[in-house]
C-alpha cells in the first residue's frame, strides 16, 4: 500500500457543477470549483461516526 503522505486533487463533476476533491493525511475537502470555502470532514469524524453531524454542522455555518 502507498502511504498518504501529500495532498492529491482530483476534479469531478456532480449534475452540472464542477467540484475539486483535495484527500490529504487529515482528511477530505470538497469545493466549488474556484472557491475556497467547502465541505470538510476529518477522517477522525469519519471513523467515529461523526461525519454526518459534522458535514450537517458545517452546511448550518456556510447558510448563514
Amino acid at each position: 500500500m502507498t502511504p498518504l503522505d501529500k495532498a492529491i486533487r482530483r476534479e469531478l463533476q456532480v449534475g452540472d457543477d464542477t467540484y475539486t476533491l483535495t484527500i490529504d493525511p487529515s482528511g477530505l475537502k470538497l469545493v466549488l470549483k474556484g472557491r475556497r470555502k467547502g465541505l470538510e470532514l476529518q477522517w477522525t469524524e469519519l471513523v467515529n461516526g461523526d461525519a454526518a453531524l459534522a458535514a450537517a454542522l458545517q452546511a448550518s455555518l456556510a447558510a448563514k
